[in-house]
């Protein structure tokens, strides 16, 4: 999205042509979602946009039913990653007093889908504007205050000043979160008047049970609570109905869900896939960590003093793993037999994984080793970028440690069978 005058002019015409697309092909109902605004209020360019396109729609043959929501909470929302970054980074903020002011009726995105699901193919809604929200009529600060509650961070402390424009506000808002600027700019000046529900609200039709904003922010910080966490390697296929739409999915922007940092490296190797995982599951413990075991040691001691665990938990069997064993300050979350995900249980301003994958190649097998690291508040980054010098040489050696002893393994193996 652009707030630029060019862009706004393609998304008419766009917005035309498929009105006129629709009316070739026959459809019976538009279901457009737009943007929650009143047009006798002074709302933003990019709001205006977002009626104008529904009005472009709505001028073609095909009825057209037009739903507005405000803030919709949930992955791949751009408000609402805005907000996630703006929290989850900055202990203080200086913000425009608009953010004290300004109402807004933000809505859960399981709450939207079913909206959309349920005007679908209705004859009492086409031609309708619909205007859907949340049951909660907030400020900008409360939605703040209600996300450092469910994310377990301290209230931000928030100081409303008269003279930050939206303009000033987006390079803010670009410094610590990863939406690109201009969709920043717009999304902020969309922020700048009230979007709550009116007369046109779609409860005339219907009314359905709705998520609060503490619920419905619950259901988008899950995915790290509940360790249901994309990877390359994975997709949300397995998460419940009932949370899934709150999270991030292959299709959204590379700034949705939150932030997660990684250490990822790639090797191949002659050695079986079989030797390579035989050599990863019997990490930890008297096996050691495949490189600099003395810190890995020092680490383990200083949870233990802070209040953790420590690393004197060992494991429970030298070379089996199982879900849920402990591996001294880890516990084992996923193991099959190519992968492996330790979850750690040291104390961390944070949530961190270690995990590896083993694919075989035709003549090679690959390994993928990452480390993953869900950091809570600014401490939790600035503890992350912290520890990069020392984790490159760790999480380096620490591969290379694998490659060697699943190489020795595999040697031995083939020279006591005469392969």
């Amino acid at each position: 999205m652009n707030s630029s005058e060019e862009f706004e002019e393609l998304e008419l015409r766009m917005a035309e042509l498929f009105a006129e697309s629709a009316e070739a092909a026959g459809l019976d109902q538009i279901v457009y979602l737009g943007g929650l605004g009143h047009e006798s209020d002074r709302h933003s360019a990019h709001l205006a946009s977002r009626h104008r396109v529904g009005s472009a729609l709505a001028g073609g043959r095909t009825p057209v039913t037009e739903l507005r929501a405000a803030v919709i909470i949930g992955s791949g929302s751009a408000s609402f990653e805005m907000l996630r970054s703006l929290v989850e980074v900055l202990p203080v903020m200086v913000v425009p007093r608009w953010v004290t002011k300004t109402r807004c009726q933000p809505i859960a995105i399981e709450d939207v889908l079913d909206h959309l699901v349920h005007v679908l193919g209705r004859d009492d809604v086409l031609g309708q504007v619909l205007e859907i929200g949340g049951p909660e009529d907030l400020t900008y600060r409360q939605m703040m205050d209600a996300y450092a509650d469910v994310a377990g961070l301290r209230r931000r402390v928030i100081l409303p000043v008269p003279v930050l424009t939206p303009r000033l506000s987006s390079h803010w808002v670009n410094l610590v979160s990863p939406l690109p600027i201009r969709l920043a700019r717009a999304l902020i000046d969309s922020l700048t008047s009230d979007v709550v529900v009116g007369e046109r609200t779609i409860a005339r039709f219907d009314r359905y049970p709705s998520h609060g904003l503490h619920q419905a922010i619950e259901r988008s910080v899950r995915r790290v609570r509940d360790l249901e966490l994309p990877t390359r390697w994975t997709d949300a296929s397995g998460v419940k109905p009932s949370t899934g739409a709150a999270l991030p999915t292959p299709g959204d922007p590379s700034w949705s869900g939150g932030r997660v940092l990684d250490d990822t490296r790639t090797r191949t190797s002659r050695a079986d896939r079989e030797d390579v995982m035989a050599v990863i599951r019997s990490v930890g413990g008297e096996n050691g960590w495949f490189a600099f075991n003395r810190l890995w040691a020092i680490r383990g001691f200083v949870d233990k003093i802070i209040g953790g665990v420590g690393l004197r938990r060992g494991r429970r069997h030298p070379v089996e793993l199982r879900l849920g064993d402990t591996v001294d300050f880890f516990t084992v979350v996923k193991a099959d037999v190519s992968s492996l995900r330790l979850r750690a249980e040291m104390r961390l301003p944070g949530h961190a994984w270690l995990e590896w994958e083993v694919e075989t190649g035709p003549e090679e097998t690959r390994i993928t080793q990452r480390a993953l690291f869900a950091p809570r508040g600014l401490l939790g980054r600035l503890y992350w970028y912290a520890l990069v010098p020392a984790h490159i040489p760790i999480f380096r050696r620490m591969l290379s440690g694998v490659v060697t002893a699943a190489e020795a393994r595999s040697d031995t193996a083939r020279a006591g069978t005469g392969s």
